[in-house]
């Protein structure tokens, strides 16, 4: 059925917002702080997104899918109050630690005095050379971490996006040569390639590497995967660039505080409230007239007006799922049905009745790994023999798995005495190759199960007690992923990460400034510039463009 009529709703809002997850909230929250009238729905019963904490086994609770904290934006933390709205973010006390086949081991931070130290039992040379490849990161992050709050051009026949565009090149063309071929060749070639120049050790080419195939289903040696570790490289802890903490009750700390925020400043919030369809309007008479937005219906029929709608989802199920076809130019259509949902992530909470106990030779004292990144990947090829696994069977014989212990450093989540982990792990295809005879699809119970074992058994074989202190499980499927939080694909970024779908061309070119083909309709999510992540980003920029927009 055709969404576009003649008569537009009566405005019941300013704003209204689809998707109450962390873009959303701080969307609604900066245009709320403007003076204007804004209203949020939610699917769910709980806002929050993929940011919650959710209790998945009694007495056991965890951040459900968005795991770990860096990239959350420092002015977002400031601007909303989320510190007090209790907020409270640990440093994890030691960044990663990565159990090696060979029976020993290798610990990164969180000083770096302490990650030269063990680079050094592996490699001199690397140890050395250390310092000078972080220097050549901070760099590239130095240059573009500014056009992450900036929107990205459209129109170059604006003057307001020529001067953006050559405000960054010549931002760019001041830089020394050499450093011009750095973060050239950081956004044109694969991980493996830099980080096999740079570095002569295994488990420190894998430390970063894993950085470069996070939410991406992609090899290490994939290129472009160098711009997906840099994108991680982006974020800091309580003002400490580049480390990695704990939100104290887990991600939904997070959400629960924007909308603490977002409630205060007047927004109205409303859950267990699915949008069916976005109404859009046209001038009588004039079929092909771009479209407006000028509300949205809710699958229970209920009926919000407002001048402004703003999409805190992906592409794919905004443009596909809630607008008609025919309020699309069928070029722009056309390439959102194409827009790459790619990451091959399968998420797992495990409820334990006791710490694994590492079955490897340590340098550091014996628990302090245990709040860190536990990556179980010893090696680029490692990496890439997991892709190529899943590229043919649809997932990785031996996977990638990144396990975190939150309740180390966090005693809300469980039960005394018992923890609680957090496996983030790759390569699962959403889409299992199969045959006409024997299709295969992860709404099979065998193919989950199979998944979840060949996880388990990945962790047990560097944790032996790992599997027999299990208590319970939470396990999402890629489809489990799409199906709970919305997520085209199962992908966690609401776009895979490629230099065809970044900066000016998320999510299409022409349209990278976080308005839409449609009048009035905005995009504030993941899908947006500068792409995935807890960042607040796309939703904290959203709202400046929206504001403009009022302004004009």
């Amino acid at each position: 059925m055709n969404s576009s009529s003649r008569k537009p709703p009566a405005a019941d809002f300013d704003a209204l917002i689809i998707g109450a997850g962390h873009n959303g909230l701080v969307c609604a929250c900066y245009l709320a702080r403007a003076g204007l009238r804004v209203g949020v729905f939610e699917r769910r019963s709980l806002v929050g997104g993929a940011a919650v904490t959710e209790e998945f086994v009694p007495g056991f609770r965890n951040s459900t899918a968005s795991y770990t904290v860096s990239l959350l934006e420092a002015t977002v933390i400031r601007d909303l109050r989320l510190a007090e709205h209790g907020l409270r973010i640990v440093e994890r006390p030691m960044q990663n630690f990565l159990p090696l086949p060979d029976g020993d081991s290798f610990s990164a931070g969180p000083e770096a005095a302490a990650t030269l130290a063990e680079v050094r039992r592996y490699s001199a040379r690397d140890a050395d050379r250390l310092p000078a490849f972080h220097a050549m990161l901070d760099r590239a992050v130095t240059l573009l971490r500014e056009q992450l709050t900036r929107t990205p051009p459209t129109d170059l026949r604006r003057t307001g996006d020529l001067w953006e565009l050559l405000r960054f090149g010549r931002q760019f063309r001041a830089l020394p040569l050499a450093q011009q071929r750095e973060l050239h060749e950081i956004f044109t070639r694969s991980a493996g390639e830099i980080l096999d120049h740079w570095f002569e050790t295994p488990a420190l080419k894998a430390l970063f590497g894993f950085d470069s195939i996070v939410g991406n289903y992609a090899s290490p040696y994939t290129p472009g995967s160098g711009y997906v570790l840099l994108h991680h490289a982006f974020g800091e802890v309580n003002g400490k660039r580049g480390l990695w903490g704990h939100a104290i009750g887990g991600m939904g700390a997070i959400t629960q505080a924007l909308a603490a925020e977002a409630r205060r400043l007047g927004v109205h919030i409303e859950c267990a409230a699915p949008v069916a369809k976005i109404i859009t309007t046209r001038a009588s008479g004039r079929s092909q007239t771009q479209a407006t937005a000028s509300g949205i219906k809710l699958v229970d029929g209920r009926i919000f007006g407002a001048p402004r709608i703003v999409g805190n989802l992906g592409p794919k199920p905004l443009f596909l799922n809630l607008l008609p076809a025919e309020d699309l130019p069928e070029d722009f259509r056309s390439h959102i049905e194409r827009w790459r949902t790619a990451s091959a992530t399968f998420r797992m909470n495990v409820a334990l009745s006791e710490l694994p106990r590492f079955d490897v030779r340590r340098s550091r004292s014996d628990d302090i790994h245990l709040g860190a990144g536990i990556i179980i990947a010893p090696s680029l090829d490692y990496m890439d023999r997991a892709y190529a696994d899943a590229r043919l069977t649809g997932c990785a014989r031996e996977p990638i798995v990144e396990m975190l212990i939150p309740s180390t450093l966090d005693d809300t989540l469980t039960p005394r005495g018992a923890h609680v982990a957090s496996l983030f792990c790759q390569h699962f295809d959403y889409n299992l190759p199969g045959t006409l005879d024997a299709p295969r699809s992860w709404e099979d119970a065998t193919e989950k199960q199979a998944a979840i074992d060949s996880i388990i058994d990945t962790v047990n074989a560097v944790a032996p007690n790992f599997r027999r202190s299990i208590v319970g499980v939470l396990a999402l499927s890629p489809l489990d992923l799409e199906q709970r939080f919305a997520l085209a694909g199962g992908d966690i970024f609401h776009g895979s990460l490629g230099l065809d779908q970044l900066w000016a061309a998320r999510p299409a070119l022409g349209y990278g400034n976080y308005r839409t083909p449609v009048r009035g309709l905005y995009l504030c999510g993941s899908g947006a510039h500068p792409g995935g992540g807890v960042t607040g980003l796309p939703g904290s920029n959203a709202a400046r463009e929206i504001l403009r927009d009022r302004r004009k």
